[in-house]
């Protein structure tokens, strides 16, 4: 099948970004032809090496600009002779859903982060892909019927971006509990801060690494720099790879208010971390509704405070988390994405040239 996936740009650190450059590069070794149209950006020399072709198309959203944009698109897909278009933001689908019209082709969307209003724009695809049942949910309660929406549940395992880098731990001082994300009001970090604090009274020898960037990173700093935790977390700023650090750490946590299908979770159960997180969207589906991990209320640090110190107090509650990350991990490979969805493709095509 020739595929072409649409996204804004291809830049690193941006979820949406990881998922769709994974899924090309897996589609494209299990020997479909696929190419990515996107404003470009750093993981176009992996695409590349991977054998998906790279389009600019623009994703700015002026009028003007739009207007060319989708005359770019129309003219790269006819070229190309896409047979299905898979559109994962807000802005490709609105650019593809003309084009695939003209072109008599299927439109396929992802909805990866259904908590903005805008995503009601991805009802535009022929079939939609929601990355958690709790998506799906959602999107079918913001009136896209539930005969188009399709539940992939996000996974990273063996995806190209992996391959070849560094996997020797990196040393964190234990009891180490590390968070990855970026750093925005919905991942619920003020709370971990509170927690830790709490934590920290009674056992002072635990540790907190804060991976990533955003733009409230300096308002969190100032947070913690006014509690008595202060010395014991660190900001270890954006990492190009966190894999290793979650290899180094005893505890991965995802304070989150809301979490469509956070693709981190996939990585800390790889990397063996005993893990606490909150009870929130697709979350529970990642961690097997609490069979992978432990799942703790949203906007409660008192609760996370308590798993999180279930964990320090008792090494072999410690262990056994660690273990149970492991259940059912195979479920979280990118293959099994790749696969669920060019099923997706082929029923969607179907539709369009009205084949049973």
């Amino acid at each position: 099948m020739r595929i072409l996936q649409l996204l804004n740009h291809t830049r690193r650190l941006n979820g949406h970004v990881h998922a769709a450059v994974d899924l090309a590069c897996a589609q494209s070794k299990l020997g479909h032809q696929v190419a990515i149209a996107s404003g470009g950006g750093d993981f176009d020399e992996l695409l590349a090496a991977n054998n998906v072709e790279t389009m600019l198309v623009s994703h700015e959203r002026r009028p003007a600009e739009l207007v060319k944009s989708v005359a770019t698109l129309y003219r790269s897909a006819r070229r190309w002779r896409a047979e299905v278009v898979h559109a994962h933001m807000m802005t490709s689908a609105v650019l593809a859903w003309p084009v695939c019209k003209l072109l008599g082709i299927p439109l396929v969307t992802t909805v990866h982060n259904e908590f903005e209003k805008s995503a009601i724009l991805m009802g535009l695809g022929t079939r939609v892909i929601t990355v958690s049942a709790a998506v799906g949910e959602s999107m079918q309660k913001r009136g896209i019927d539930k005969s188009r929406i399709r539940v992939v549940l996000n996974g990273t395992i063996g995806a190209a971006r992996f391959a070849g880098k560094d996997r020797a731990p990196r040393s964190l001082q234990s009891p180490s509990i590390i968070f990855v994300g970026g750093q925005h009001p919905r991942k619920g970090l003020p709370d971990l801060f509170a927690a830790f604090d709490l934590l920290y009274k009674s056992h002072p020898a635990a540790r907190l690494y804060v991976l990533g960037d955003g733009p409230h990173r300096e308002e969190y700093m100032a947070q913690v720099n006014s509690l008595g935790c202060a010395q014991a977390v660190t900001f270890m700023g954006a990492q190009d790879d966190p894999f290793p650090f979650l290899l180094g750490a005893d505890i991965f946590v995802l304070p989150s208010h809301a979490d469509p299908a956070p693709l981190v979770l996939s990585e800390a159960r790889e990397a063996g971390c005993a893990i606490v997180a909150t009870n929130v969207d697709g979350i529970p589906e990642l961690l097997e509704h609490g069979k992978a991990g432990i799942l703790v209320p949203s906007r409660n640090p008192a609760a996370l405070a308590q798993a999180l110190g279930s964990l320090i107090e008792n090494a072999e509650t410690l262990t056994e988390w660690r273990s149970k990350s492991q259940f059912n991990l195979d479920y979280l490979t990118i293959e099994r994405v790749a696969r669920r969805t060019l099923d997706i493709y082929e029923e969607a095509s179907r539709q369009i040239h009205g084949r049973a």
